[in-house]
């Protein structure tokens, strides 16, 4: 049976959300893994004080779009304790919702630089940095109700954006699992995809903005931008 944070504590708030999900240590492989990583340190970020723990997910508690990505970078999130901030991923990304208007700045460096989202709410379907980014299905099992307690929470959702398989895997699982359909038979992984939900949340594909994608013009910035627009679309019913 995949683990259940949520069998003694059931959180009311996102506020509460976030502070289980930060002192969740129910995988011990990622935990020692980002605790060694921030110890260590990349040289380039020698000054920093890593963050080291499970990242939550952040953003507007209002939100209609949520972004939803693989897991936290080794010296991206793991670093700055913020969902794609301090990487070539959210390099990309950040500027793109600044463009499409979801995000109040372009730029994004860490959890203080006072960047705000809106509409929007960005999390994954794992809370921590896993070794050569590939958690475990088992780790991603133990994360699931994570994200399913924050789509409970965020009330007014009508849109989530799957950066990559994983999530789009992921999403649809929980999907099953929360009982708003029997089955992922039908749905097709590639960038670009959009499907109606029987719940009436709306699943965008999109590939994930990783340097590999961007630097090879898998992912290009156009792309991106005409997902982030059809997101803002959908979420205002147009």
């Amino acid at each position: 049976m995949a683990y259940n944070p949520f069998m003694q504590a059931h959180p009311r708030t996102l506020e509460e959300l976030n502070a289980m999900v930060v002192e969740c240590a129910r995988c011990p492989r990622l935990r020692i893994y980002c605790t060694e990583v921030a110890r260590v340190k990349r040289r380039a970020y020698r000054n920093d004080a890593y963050w080291g723990r499970p990242v939550p997910g952040f953003g507007d508690p209002e939100a209609r779009v949520m972004v939803l990505g693989l897991a936290p970078g080794a010296h991206g999130s793991n670093r700055t304790g913020r969902m794609f901030t301090g990487d070539g991923s959210g390099d990309f990304l950040y500027p793109v919702l600044h463009e499409t208007g979801f995000a109040s700045q372009p730029e994004a460096r860490d959890r203080h630089d006072g960047l705000k989202l809106n509409g929007m709410w960005i999390t994954a379907v794992g809370r921590c940095a896993p070794p050569q980014n590939k958690p475990t299905s088992t780790e991603l099992a133990n994360c699931a109700p994570w994200l399913d307690a924050e789509i409970a929470l965020l009330k007014k959702l009508r849109v989530v954006v799957c950066l990559g398989k994983i999530a789009f895997d992921g999403f649809l699982t929980g999907s099953v699992r929360r009982g708003v359909m029997q089955a992922k038979r039908g749905f097709i992984f590639k960038h670009g995809a959009e499907y109606g939900l029987p719940d009436g949340v709306k699943l965008l594909a999109s590939y994930h903005p990783s340097l590999q994608n961007t630097n090879t013009g898998k992912l290009t910035r156009e792309m991106f931008v005409n997902i982030f627009k059809r997101a803002g679309e959908l979420a205002r019913g147009d």
